[in-house]
């Protein structure tokens, strides 16, 4: 599998762009913000439907322009598939494949499978677990794109039921017992505190169905990349045995009770 064709319009720094490619290695060489990251990034949309850099789409359409598009030309097997994209921010977006419109942009995922190795990466272990969790998310959706469904469904009832705690939060709060904002006329807390509490329930049981679903086949994924990770971990291992660190040089003591590392002898009193 290879990209054999990348078509960009107003996408990043780019109004139009088209660039061939061929199997094997491409280097793209440029002056600093010339836009090479730019074309990396397009292909990572193609096969994630995100990108490794922004949260959102908005910074992904140039500047002056409404949407972005994004074409793929892709090489599987012998096979060509063309995935085309529309990015416009505060709209969904909209996919082709194959010249013909799909009813979700999802429906294109595993079109096309790519690695990134980027600066970002080491965000995921220098950063928060959530991004680790999208990095396993990302790469179950690569390898079996069905569950880019039970993600988004997710996601949703995430926002939904963060949406009702901090909505429902006066009432909620244990010893309240002053009207709130968000009551009807003439409600009483206890009332509009059973409400909220029967509505959580039901977010809650949604949220666990669904993300037992989604806890399932992050474990199982990992339970398939644990040879490949052993595999890798023993070849860094021999590879430490083959040419173990140079030794490092003790501190040593020099003038004034301070410690020195390495360099010249402090001279010898006469």
């Amino acid at each position: 599998m290879h990209v054999r064709h990348l078509s960009v319009s107003d996408f990043r720094s780019y109004s139009a762009a088209e660039l061939a490619l061929a199997p094997g290695v491409t280097t793209l060489v440029g002056l600093n913000g010339q836009g090479k990251t730019n074309l990396v990034e397009a292909i990572g949309y193609l096969a994630t439907l995100s990108s490794h850099r922004v949260a959102t789409d908005q910074p992904l359409v140039r500047f002056g322009a409404t949407s972005a598009v994004i074409r793929g030309l892709i090489d599987r097997d012998g096979r060509e598939v063309l995935v085309e994209l529309e990015l416009t921010p505060g709209r969904a977006n909209r996919a082709k494949l194959n010249h013909s419109p799909v009813s979700r942009p999802r429906d294109v995922l595993g079109s096309l499978r790519t690695v990134l190795f980027a600066p970002e990466d080491l965000a995921l272990v220098k950063g928060d677990p959530a991004g680790r969790r999208a990095f396993v998310d990302d790469l179950l959706v690569q390898r079996q794109p069905r569950w880019a469904g039970v993600r988004a469904d997710y996601d949703k009832i995430l926002k939904q039921r963060n949406a009702l705690l901090k909505s429902a939060a006066p009432v909620l709060r244990r010893g309240a017992r002053r009207p709130s904002r968000n009551l009807a006329p003439g409600e009483p807390v206890d009332e509009a505190r059973a409400s909220a509490l029967q509505t959580l329930e039901v977010w809650d049981s949604h949220l666990s169905e669904v993300g037992s679903q989604l806890l399932y086949a992050r474990l199982r994924l990992l339970c398939d990349l644990r040879p490949h990770l052993a595999r890798v971990r023993r070849r860094q291992r021999g590879c430490v045995e083959r040419h173990p660190p140079l030794p490092r040089e003790p501190a040593r003591r020099g003038g004034g009770g301070g410690l020195r590392r390495g360099g010249a002898r402090p001279a010898a009193a006469a």
